[in-house]
């Protein structure tokens, strides 16, 4: 059973990794708020970082909260993550120098704007479903109406991470 987890964690990071953006879902009071930003996903350091705006809502919500939901979706592939876990902003420069790229370049002129942050997120666990893709799934999902089946859509676990 340990080495399913350990395919099934895999295979979280390997989808996340592919994705490349998430949705991050922070709290604001009461409502949840959530947006779209470039993950960097680093396996090795057990985390996935974003580079974020000190001018933004999002440091005084993870300071009130830290714990998060990033959301991956590649829509086409019919492959999902959705990945719980704990945030932290820090201004670790080394960190933001290492992570600055054509994403980055987007929203700030170099990687020495004295606005960019780095947010880290440890996770704690995650859910993905990962199926053949939109045009196999219709086909199963077309099958199983006519026959009264339920389609196997491919997998779908939890994942202690």
């Amino acid at each position: 059973m340990a080495s399913d987890n350990a395919r099934d964690v895999e295979r979280v990071w390997d989808l996340m990794k592919k994705i490349g953006f998430a949705m991050l879902v922070t709290r604001d009071g009461d409502k949840l708020r959530a947006r779209p930003m470039a993950a960097y996903v680093e396996r090795d350091e057990n985390a996935v970082y974003f580079l974020t705006d000190a001018r933004r809502h999002k440091d005084e919500e993870i300071a009130r909260d830290p714990s998060v939901n990033l959301s991956f979706a590649d829509t086409g592939g019919q492959k999902y993550v959705s990945l719980t876990g704990t945030a932290v902003v820090s201004n670790d420069r080394a960190k933001i120098e290492q992570l600055f790229s054509t994403p980055a370049k987007a929203w700030w002129d170099s990687a020495e704007d004295p606005n960019i942050r780095v947010l880290k997120v440890t996770p704690d666990d995650a859910e993905f479903w990962d199926s053949p893709g939109s045009v196999i799934s219709y086909v199963k999902m077309a099958t199983a109406a006519v026959t009264g089946t339920r389609p196997d859509l491919g997998d779908n676990r939890k994942v202690a991470m």
